[in-house]
Order: C-alpha cells, then structure tokens, then sequence
C-alpha cells in the first residue's frame, strides 16, 4: 500500500487506513499486526521492523477503543489550540463548541503549545479515541501529523490560518496580509521609524514580516524587530519598549506587536516614561481582545471574527461528518484594521 508524500489515500472519505493494511503492506496477517500492537515481545524483531514501519508509512494510529465498531460514530470531535487560556483562542473554540453540541457532539480539547512536535503527539493520544472530525490551529504541520490525518479517512478543519491547498477544509485569514495593512498603516500616518514586538508564535512572526516588508517598501527606515519565545503579557509589552529605548535605538514612531496584551505593556512602558501616545510612540496590536478599546488611550488593533470562525469551522466539519459539503474547502473570513487614540 504505497502512499506518496504529500499525496491523498483512496480511503481518504472511506473507511481509513486499517490494521489489515498494515498488515498487508508489512508481509504479516491482520492478527499478527494486532499481536505486535498488544505484546511486541511475541513477534519476532525483523517482523515488529516492519509492522513499524508499515505503521509509519500509513499514518496508521492503533485504536484505544479496544472492540469498537469501525463504522460507530464516537459522537466525539477533537479541537487542538495552541493556548487555552487565550482568549483569542478560547472565545473561537467556545463558539465551535456550541455548535457542535447542538449538533450532537462533544469537544476533546487539548493544548499543544507552539510546536508542532507536540500537536502531533497530542494528536497521535486523540486518533486513538477515534473522534468523528478534528479541527486543528495553523496550516503547518509535521509529515506525521498529515499522514495520521489523511490515514484517519475522518474530516479535518485548519482554523486560524489560511491555504488554498488544505489537508480537507480550511477556515482563517491571511496572516502576512495582516501585516502589511499595519505597514500601510504606518507609513500613512508619516512614521519613519517602527519596531515589532513579537511572541513565539510562527503566525505571529508571518504578521511581523509583512510589516517590516511593507513599512520598508513604503519608504519607512528598516524595522527593529524583537522578539521572544514566552506566551505574551504586559510584563513582555514593558520589558520589549525598554529595550527598543535603552538599548536598540528606538527614540519615536509607530510599533506594532502581535498581540494586544503586548500592545497594552508597551503602552504602560511608554506612560511610565512620560512619553506621549500616539504623540511620541504610536502602538498597534492584534486580536481586538476585550480590554483593547477600554485602555488610555484605546489600542488600535487588527479585528478578526473569533467567534464567526468558530462557527464556519464547525459547519465545515459537520458536513463533512454528513458528507453534504456543499461550499469551498478554504474559506478566507479576512479582518479589520481598527484605528483607535494608541494610533
């Protein structure tokens, strides 16, 4: 059973890969395969060799629900995020979840942090619970990651991000866009000198990178960029200004961070030094999180529909589930530039 790279499975809307598969493509009988899953030591090592790597070849995840009918819906839906206790994140899987549920289903909801190293184990633990559809944050993916998914033969949504070439359904906006609006933004408004602050977020460093770009281009001096691996807070937004004043040269412009909660540090910073906002230091963040219009001044952001995302993955998943999808598999749900006083 020979499965090119990047390629699709036959039973990719069909039943999945099996344990006869494996089996097959491994020189051995499904019960083989099966004894190798449930006591390695009664195999032999050249014969566990390739059963392993067959399982590897196929994406094959073992099934944890020991007896389970192969055509029973779990009545389960796995939702993989980054961060649970980001709001931008949670407020999308709460709307996602609603709708799931009153479809009939139930969420297994994991946090998988920013590598992709750790979405792929998370998501090896969730296949083997076989749920009904998966909704995944990002587009980027290990080569393991993707054959799991296409192996499960279950559907798929990417949330959060955008492609035109998704593993099934994909559902988000364009990142690098995001930032070249900001660019545009900047140069607009006369600035000259600009600076990025940036967590450990591959999105967030595509946002980052259409600024620089596009600020640069708009005859803007080249971007002082900073950033950092830890999750984002208003100590970061503080530390982040100070180093731009005290250490890289950063005297007046515009600086755009990925997130609001760094928005709003760097906006402290700046008050705490007596410096003028949007006067001396102008800031913009992203994500339009609940505080961002409530601060002094308001933080000017990028606006995207959390909720509406959570809803058009959902919809996405469901009829795949039902197998009436009936709309376009990349759905590009934009955003919004919101200038407020911090700009």
């Amino acid at each position: 059973m020979h499965i090119p790279d990047g390629g699709e499975p036959k039973s990719r809307r069909g039943r999945g890969v099996t344990m006869q598969d494996v089996g097959r493509m491994a020189g051995v009988s499904q019960v083989t395969v099966s004894r190798a899953l449930s006591d390695p030591a009664k195999v032999s090592p050249d014969t566990l060799r390739r059963i392993t790597q067959a399982i590897e070849a196929t994406g094959f995840v073992p099934n944890a629900l020991a007896g389970a009918l192969a055509s029973r819906r779990s009545g389960l839906v796995t939702a993989l995020v980054p961060s649970i206790t980001n709001i931008i994140y949670a407020s999308m899987v709460q709307a996602f979840g609603l709708r799931m549920r009153d479809a009939g289903y139930q969420i297994l909801l994991s946090e998988t942090g920013l590598t992709l190293e750790a979405e792929e184990e998370t998501l090896a633990r969730h296949l083997s619970r076989r749920p009904d559809a998966v909704l995944l944050t990002g587009i980027h993916h290990t080569a393991r990651t993707r054959r799991m998914l296409l192996a499960s033969g279950i559907p798929v949504v990417e949330v959060w991000d955008f492609t035109e070439t998704p593993i099934d359904a994909c559902v988000g906006f364009d990142h690098a866009a995001t930032g070249r609006a900001v660019g545009d933004l900047a140069a607009d408004l006369g600035h000259v000198q600009a600076a990025t602050v940036c967590a450990g977020d591959e999105r967030a460093k595509r946002r980052m990178a259409g600024f620089a770009t596009q600020f640069t281009r708009r005859g803007g001096q080249a971007v002082l960029e900073l950033g950092y691996d830890d999750q984002a807070s208003l100590a970061g937004g503080r530390a982040a200004l100070a180093r731009l004043l005290d250490e890289m040269g950063f005297d007046r412009g515009l600086v755009f961070c990925s997130s609001d909660i760094l928005a709003h540090g760097v906006l402290i910073e700046a008050q705490a030094r007596g410096l003028r906002v949007p006067q001396d230091i102008a800031v913009v963040g992203f994500g339009d999180q609940e505080f961002s219009d409530a601060t002094n001044p308001p933080i000017s952001t990028v606006h995207v529909d959390r909720e509406a995302f959570g809803r058009a993955a959902a919809e996405a998943l469901l009829s795949g589930i039902e197998g009436r999808r009936d709309g376009p598999a990349a759905i590009d749900l934009g955003f919004r530039i919101l200038r407020r006083g911090s700009a």
